[in-house]
């Protein structure tokens, strides 16, 4: 028995690894290859020869990628912080407050999210260009809303359902209207669901590319994603793939760092509620 056991493990442990080796190769193929150059890149092995970092350097000198980044950075911590603000409001509306249509409500916001982004693009375009935000970092963080409010409020309204009753009708009792509920007693408890959710909507808003890639058209308005899709762009001989993977590795560190750092408020977050006792 203990030796069926113990090979049920290592099985399973290769398994493990297997997926792991798996997930984790193509980063680090895109991490050699940042560093290679010329003929070297066609050179097929698992190490460079040499680290070279002159790809890393041309980014920056060559491609204004320093201003890409920071569109990036602006649009996705607005998404996240219009995305939050509104999805707790629209939370504590859908989790606390009953009033007809709240169930075919909340089946709504679950269906919008279910649309692929090409069913919407269309629209949106006609939308943002009517509104003047073409081309525009604000007409891009509004596109950008139609992908993580419905998610941000799928989550955070599945949260606060699962809120003691006690706690908001102590605060009623003693006098406090609904915004001051919602500052001061639901807001410290939807923390461990709103850090997660965050960062899930940033991650989303920062990865974004079909939206990007048709609501801009200038240097000073474009994102990571469309700017290293243009730096590929050509033929395939005549691809920069060193300095492609060099970009692509600077915009996924953060991402992969935030994600390690945040896993298990992820996991806790996106359960929370699944289990009600």
């Amino acid at each position: 028995m203990n030796a069926a056991r113990l090979a049920g493990r290592l099985a399973f442990a290769l398994l493990l690894l297997a997926i792991i080796l798996f997930a984790l190769f193509p980063f680090y193929h895109a991490l050699v290859t940042s560093f290679r150059s010329g003929s070297e890149l066609f050179i097929p092995g698992l190490f460079p020869a040499a680290l070279d970092p002159r790809n890393y350097a041309l980014v920056f000198t060559q491609q204004n990628f320093g201003r890409t980044v920071l569109n990036s950075v602006l649009v996705a911590v607005a998404v996240v912080g219009f995305s939050m603000l509104l999805a707790v409001a629209a939370a504590y509306a859908l989790g606390r407050v009953r009033f007809r249509g709240r169930g075919a409500l909340m089946l709504t916001i679950l269906g919008v999210s279910m649309f692929p982004q090409v069913a919407v693009l269309s629209g949106m375009f006609e939308l943002i260009r009517a509104l003047g935000l073409y081309d525009t970092l604000p007409g891009l963080m509004l596109a950008n809303l139609v992908l993580t409010l419905p998610f941000t409020v799928w989550v955070l309204t599945t949260f606060m359902r699962e809120l003691p009753k006690e706690l908001e009708e102590a605060a009623y009792v003693d006098g406090a209207p609904p915004l001051t509920v919602v500052r001061r007693v639901f807001l410290p408890l939807l923390w461990p669901a709103m850090v997660p959710t965050a960062l899930l909507a940033f991650i989303v808003s920062w990865n974004e590319f079909l939206f990007a890639f048709t609501f801009t058209l200038s240097a000073e308005t474009r994102t990571v994603p469309v700017a290293i899709a243009l730096l590929s762009g050509g033929s395939r001989q005549e691809l920069p793939w060193g300095l492609v993977m060099a970009a692509s590795v600077i915009v996924t560190l953060p991402i992969v760092a935030l994600v390690l750092t945040f896993q298990r408020k992820i996991v806790s977050g996106l359960t929370a509620g699944a289990v009600k006792g």
